[in-house]
């Protein structure tokens, strides 16, 4: 992260399946809520985020196995597709949530199976959504995006001046080191 703000990572085990008809948005900002929920303790300000990437109507979580990340990958070669993180920002001591959720366009290029099979046997691709991580060798995949890299990346930190506003806090005093 290229800000200070003390923090502490907490994994939150939840359901990650898509609901019918649920938009990429509407999905990454329902799971944001609910992992920040999950992930709360009392008197805590809880961060949380969840990143999809999303094709032909259809969301791509995280893949299940190397063959589901190849495939993914294929799908994706030479095309555009959409990336859709959520935020949700928990003050546990009043029970006050925000949310919002960025979306960036992204273009892949055109993947030969040798880019493939290489990209899939590094491991980068088993934990990320649409199986690749732009900001590490998954890079090199990557033609163009169209709009905020680190949504991509999966925390737009964009987004956290407004939602720290929504719940009557400071970030620019917590970031000079003032609670």
């Amino acid at each position: 992260m290229r800000i200070s703000l003390q923090a502490e990572v907490r994994p939150a085990e939840v359901d990650e399946t898509p609901r019918p008809g649920e938009t990429p948005s509407a999905c990454v900002l329902r799971l944001a809520e609910v992992k920040a929920r999950a992930a709360a303790r009392p008197g805590e300000l809880v961060l949380a985020a969840d990143t999809t990437v999303a094709i032909d109507g259809e969301l791509l979580g995280k893949p299940g196995s190397d063959e589901e990340a190849s495939a993914m990958l294929r799908r994706l070669s030479g095309r555009e597709h959409l990336v859709a993180t959520g935020l949700a920002l928990l003050r546990t001591d009043e029970e006050r949530l925000a949310s919002a959720v960025r979306e960036t366009k992204v273009r892949m290029r055109p993947l030969e199976e040798a880019w493939i099979a290489w990209y899939v046997a590094s491991g980068e691709p088993r934990d990320k959504a649409g199986a690749y991580a732009i900001q590490g060798l998954g890079s090199l995949l990557v033609a163009s995006i169209d709009g905020d890299y680190e949504t991509v990346v999966g925390l737009p930190l964009v987004l956290l001046p407004d939602l720290f506003e929504a719940l009557g806090l400071d970030l620019l005093a917590r970031l000079s080191g003032r609670p």
